[in-house]
This record gives structure tokens, C-alpha cells and sequence, in this order.
């Protein structure tokens, strides 16, 4: 077992037993000892969800109310009008073959790939590549549209994609340690009312089964949903 620092174990003795509700919670989660720099925040969700039928996959988008306290960097395939857009909105490369040949040399040294759909005969190739770093553009995710400005804004301006893992658990950063606390339930609260609204009819059963947050270096805080 990985040795605990200082910092952790006095993280461990201030972690609540019992749920909190969203207030207290992000309350506790600011008491943990800082460290030297600005800690994500994330909130991780276990639902009740088969990973392995396909009308039970929690994936998507959202762009939540205050960001999250880190600028993404963007590539973005397109041409001729959409192109233009897209540098307009701020993405930090775009292009068509060059920028397929050197994702293909091994660059990845960006957040987001979002494709025009016109190019997707371009990028489908890529998936080699793309796919097991999460950046392969879908459709379902909103990274496949016909209007890569509007949503290379919305991803500077702070949004989060999401899919659930293997054991059915969902996973986003929802700001930074510095943001107030007031900032940081409002994102957190868009987002689980955002996998709340997603619940596949197919589930008879208990949905959200536990919701959790924490940052980079500290122990979690359940919340009382």
C-alpha cells in the first residue's frame, strides 16, 4: 500500500461518516489542508446502471453554470466556413490531412478534437489514437457537429463530457479549490441534476446510488442526495 503523507491523514481524520448534504459537503471538502496548487475538484456518481447494455450508457455533455477553472485546449477538423469559425471561437489548432498526420506522429497535446461531420472519413482512421485517451470525436458526445464554433465556445467556456465506466460510475471536474463555495455547488448540482435527468427507462431499480466529491489530493466527502 502507497504511503500516506502528513497532509492526507490529517485529510482522513476531518472526513465525515455519515452523507452531507451538498453545502456541508463542499463546507468539509475546503477544510483539508491546501497544498501549493489550485486542486481540481470532482464529483463522482455510482449509478445503478449495466454498463454492458447499450440503452443503459450514461454519455453526453454540458457546460456548467461557472466553468471549471482550467482553459482546454481544442483541435478541431474542418474546412472552408466552419474553419473559419472555429478560430474564431478560439480553437488552438484546426486543420484537415496536416492535422490528421500529426495526431498520427503522436501529438495529443490537447483537451478536446471536435470534427465537422464532413470530415469524419479524415478522422475515423485516427481512432487508433484517439480513442483509448477519450478524444475521438462522437456524435453522441457533441464533438461531431455542424457547428464547431458554437461549440469550441462552449467548451472554453467550461464544459465536461462524461461516460460511464465499467462498474457504472460517472466521473467529472467541476471547478477548482479556489472557486467559492457557492460556485462549486452550483456546478455540482447542475451536473448531478444533469445525470438525473438521463435515467434510461430500462432501470427499474434505485438510479443514483451514491454521489461523492472530493479533490486531487484529499479524501472524498459523500453527499446526501
Amino acid at each position: 500500500m502507497p504511503k500516506q503523507s502528513k497532509r492526507y491523514r490529517s485529510a482522513l481524520a476531518k472526513q465525515p461518516k455519515e452523507l452531507q448534504p451538498l453545502p456541508k459537503a463542499v463546507e468539509t471538502l475546503k477544510t483539508y489542508d491546501a497544498t501549493k496548487f489550485d486542486q481540481t475538484v470532482e464529483v463522482h456518481m455510482r449509478l445503478g446502471v449495466d454498463p454492458n447494455q447499450a440503452d443503459q450508457i450514461i454519455r453526453g455533455s454540458l457546460v456548467l453554470p461557472h466553468g471549471i477553472g482550467k482553459t482546454q485546449r481544442v483541435v478541431v477538423f474542418a474546412k472552408g466556413d466552419q474553419a473559419k469559425a472555429a478560430e474564431a471561437a478560439g480553437a488552438d489548432e484546426v486543420g484537415q490531412e496536416d492535422l490528421a498526420k500529426k495526431i498520427k506522429d503522436g501529438f495529443t497535446d490537447f483537451d478536446v478534437c471536435i470534427a465537422a461531420p464532413d470530415m469524419m472519413g479524415l478522422v475515423g482512421p485516427l481512432g487508433r489514437v484517439l480513442g483509448p485517451r477519450g478524444l475521438m470525436p462522437s456524435p453522441r458526445a457533441g464533438t461531431v457537429t455542424a457547428d464547431v464554433g458554437k461549440v469550441v465556445g462552449e467548451y472554453k467556456a467550461g464544459k465536461v463530457e462524461f461516460r460511464n465506466d465499467k462498474g457504472g460510475n460517472v466521473h467529472a471536474m467541476v471547478g477548482k479549490m479556489s472557486f467559492d463555495s457557492q460556485k462549486l455547488e452550483e456546478n455540482i448540482t447542475a451536473f448531478v441534476d444533469y445525470i438525473s435527468g438521463m435515467k434510461p427507462q430500462s432501470i427499474k431499480g434505485t438510479y443514483i446510488k451514491g454521489v461523492a466529491i472530493c479533490a486531487t489530493m484529499t479524501p472524498s466527502v459523500r453527499v446526501l442526495t
